[in-house]
């Protein structure tokens, strides 16, 4: 091989690598097949007042024991999570005055700050028993009347997405019931536990947004595979699948037994890259402040800003005031930006190593031209033209 062929066939072969970086820069912002990025929604709960700080917590927020009544602690909130990759609260409702109030100064803070909103419905009462039949069915005809048709949303497929918390306590007929009615403005997702659930309410809902919190990556060797075969069959039914991952969790403090560790963002790293593993259509993270059972990324006296720096990390780089690029829409500005700031450095180190193994190949040229076996054709398991 002469030296201009040698250096040729590195060059393709480097031009070919550089060519997937970018790729692999789109990777690093973790999209799906086919270039979408997954959204990313937070658990977020309103039932916060200030008394509610006094009973089984460990760690208090930044922004001090605040109401969920605060707009300004909603603004902030929705700052700060907007800063770490998270495009949307999945907000805990049924309808009450106190928590319809609060999720429309949530809407509207929202509609300002360019952020989406969603819900999942309380099924269960605060002994776990479900709610009655008739109630739930109301509340989600008024979610369907009062809410529906806000742009802040957020939808798949052109529909707002919800959740239906405890749809296991509920026969088939019961959930399809309470669905049928509001389908065609709404999707329902259910949240069963694997795949057999899953597939029990498969034709009476539109998914499963599954809520395991207190999964421990590290002594469950069966985390990834679940959430693998739930994801796989749920997209089998055509069902959107809301994968879940967390920081860790301790609700001993309310009757728990059990605590995830958080190992300073390494459990929050493993169950994102198992999510991620699934297929999801979104990410779902529980949570943004569940001080009560510790899953919480909310900045804290104990955490600081830690967890939404690994948050931003897993995302690829978020920046404040960003504009989410959700599912369905067209990559934004910041997306092409952060997938440039992946492919350039990674451009340079392939460049610098094609010029190192370039002028190691002309060597080796030089040296076997003054060989034997360096002659063409001479090379063990080459045929001779």
């Amino acid at each position: 091989m002469t030296r201009a062929r040698a250096a040729l066939a590195v060059l393709t072969l480097m031009l070919g690598l550089l060519g997937s970086v970018p790729g692999r820069a789109a990777a690093a912002v973790h999209a799906r097949a086919g270039g979408t990025r997954v959204p990313l929604l937070a658990y977020y709960y309103q039932w916060f007042q200030p008394s509610s700080w006094q009973r089984a917590k460990i760690d208090y927020p930044l922004l001090g024991r605040y109401s969920s009544d605060d707009t300004g602690v909603m603004r902030t909130h929705i700052a700060w999570a907007k800063s770490a990759g998270i495009d949307g609260f999945i907000v805990s409702w049924k309808s009450t005055p106190v928590n319809n109030r609060r999720l429309r100064l949530l809407l509207s803070v929202a509609a300002a700050e360019n952020f989406k909103i969603t819900i999942i419905y309380q099924g269960l009462d605060f002994q776990r028993h479900p709610l009655p039949e008739a109630e739930v069915a109301a509340d989600f005809a008024a979610f369907a009347q009062w809410f529906a048709d806000s742009p802040v949303l957020f939808r798949l497929g052109g529909k707002p997405l919800t959740v239906f918390s405890g749809t296991w306590a509920y026969t088939h007929d019961e959930v399809a019931r309470i669905t049928r009615p509001v389908r065609g403005k709404l999707l329902v997702l259910n949240t069963e536990k694997n795949e057999r659930g899953y597939e029990r309410l498969a034709d009476v809902t539109d998914g499963d947004a599954y809520y395991w919190s207190s999964v421990n990556p590290d002594t469950n060797p069966n985390h990834a595979v679940k959430l693998s075969a739930m994801g796989r069959a749920v997209h089998a039914h055509r069902g959107y699948w809301v994968v879940p991952f967390a920081p860790g969790f301790d609700a001993r403090l309310v009757g728990g037994t059990k605590e995830v560790p958080r190992k300073n963002g390494d459990t929050l790293r493993a169950e994102y890259t198992a999510a991620m593993g699934s297929q999801p259509d979104v990410l779902g993270l529980i949570s943004w402040n569940e001080f009560s059972e510790n899953s919480y990324v909310e900045p804290s006296v104990a955490n600081g800003r830690r967890y939404l720096d690994v948050l931003r990390e897993l995302r690829g780089g978020a920046v404040a005031g960003r504009t989410a690029t959700l599912a369905g829409e067209e990559p934004g500005p910041r997306r092409q930006t952060v997938a440039r700031s992946a492919y350039w450095p990674n451009l340079l180190r392939l460049a610098g190593f094609a010029a190192v193994l370039v002028a190691g190949v002309t060597m080796l040229a030089r040296r076997r031209a003054g060989s034997p076996t360096g002659r063409r054709g001479s090379h063990p398991g080459r045929r001779t033209p």
